[in-house]
């Protein structure tokens, strides 16, 4: 295992096979390999991409994991419809952002946050412990120190909300916290491209959140998260219509090219 700004792997890019899942799984969210589309039989596709047929078998195990590709006997393995892929793990998620285009990227995960988050700080508000709200003030404090840093800031803002999360007490919550802390990261790693000045701008807003909860005021919590997804979601926007760098700033690094070629149904 491996880890990451925007999450934990589930393979290691250091290992052989594991750059060959990274290959192929950018090239998959590119559009280079299309859904239904067969990849070469393992013979010919180990001889292209000069890595061993192991290697290439553990690399198809690990996207077929993440619902990128399946294997099937006699027709081969196949790239799955874009419904079937696990869109909330974190390669995909960074393999997404790399490809681009980012718009419906930050509408869903806007959406996603408004379906969710909203609820949980008001329910975090009602039922919190004193620790747990410790956990989220903690965060807030740790966010006002690092604004000048747009890794430090992420990884504080992703410890905020998913505190708020935990903070709700909900057993069936606290897992998806866990599933969706990797959208909250890779989108907060779009957020922390911003200037600090903007970064410092919505530190009021958290600290609405966290006074609400702390107050032990769901209504005004609910609202106070509100505005702030509002304000966030504007931001990312204007972020996405005004760095035309973008894509390039948070791609992760090509560890190898392969010389992968379509192979047509």
């Amino acid at each position: 295992m491996s880890e990451d700004r925007g999450g934990t792997h589930t393979y290691s890019q250091r290992s052989l096979h594991g750059q060959v899942a990274h290959d192929i799984g950018g090239r998959i969210l590119r559009g280079e390999l299309t859904p239904g589309e067969t990849l070469p039989n393992e013979a010919d596709f180990s001889l292209r991409l000069k890595v061993s047929r192991t290697a290439l078998r553990e690399a198809i195990k690990v996207l077929a994991a993440k619902g990128l590709v399946e294997s099937r006997p006699k027709t081969g393995t196949r790239v799955r419809s874009r419904q079937d892929w696990n869109l909330l793990d974190p390669d995909v998620l960074a393999w997404q952002m790399a490809a681009g285009p980012l718009d419906r990227f930050v509408r869903d995960l806007m959406e996603l946050r408004q379906i969710i988050e909203p609820q949980a700080a008001a329910i975090a508000a009602r039922q919190a412990k004193s620790a747990e709200i410790r956990a989220i003030e903690d965060a807030y404090r740790d966010m006002e120190t690092s604004a000048e840093h747009p890794d430090l800031w992420a990884t504080h803002d992703v410890r905020f909300h998913r505190a708020i999360l935990l903070a709700t007490g909900n057993e069936l919550l606290r897992p998806l916290a866990a599933t969706i802390e990797a959208a909250l990261a890779a989108g907060f790693r779009l957020a922390g491209l911003m200037p600090p000045d903007m970064k410092r701008l919505s530190l009021p807003l958290h600290k609405a959140m966290l006074d609400a909860i702390k107050k032990r005021n769901p209504e005004a919590a609910r609202l106070a998260t509100l505005k702030l997804l509002a304000e966030s979601e504007a931001d990312l926007k204007n972020l996405l219509a005004t760095t035309a760098k973008l894509v390039a700033a948070i791609a992760p690094p090509r560890r190898r090219k392969w010389a992968i070629k379509k192979v047509r149904r």
